[in-house]
């Protein structure tokens, strides 16, 4: 059974470990769809770990390489990288499609909080 693996506030999933990190989390959940050949998808690695880290325990945020783990790509109708969708009750609350801004980021995540 593949393992979930934290770097930082940043969390990989993989199909197989969705459901039980993204779908029935107590917080909203940040998914990062990526893939290796997406050059973008590396600045918004760096933003998303920089982000993670500024709203702490407050929203949750995960990687899916979507190359490996194409099930919940699939699941989710994500068409290509990078793809942010913002989880909330296991059910999409919001989405990001593309390279954008680390302030862009902030601001469209904070929508998510609770109060």
């Amino acid at each position: 059974m593949p393992q979930d693996t934290q770097t930082g506030r940043l969390t990989t999933v993989t199909d197989a470990t969705f459901a039980a990190t993204v779908l029935a989390a107590d917080r909203p959940v940040v998914v990062d769809f990526w893939a290796e050949w997406c050059p973008p998808c590396r600045v918004v690695s760096t933003h998303l770990a920089e982000l993670a880290e500024e709203f702490g325990d407050a929203l949750r945020f995960v990687t899916l390489n979507i190359d490996e783990n194409p099930a919940a790509a699939r699941a989710h109708r994500v068409m290509s990288a990078p793809t942010m969708l913002v989880f909330r009750d296991g059910e999409v609350v919001g989405s990001i499609v593309g390279s954008r801004p680390k302030n862009h980021l902030r601001q469209s995540f904070a929508r998510h909080l609770d109060g």
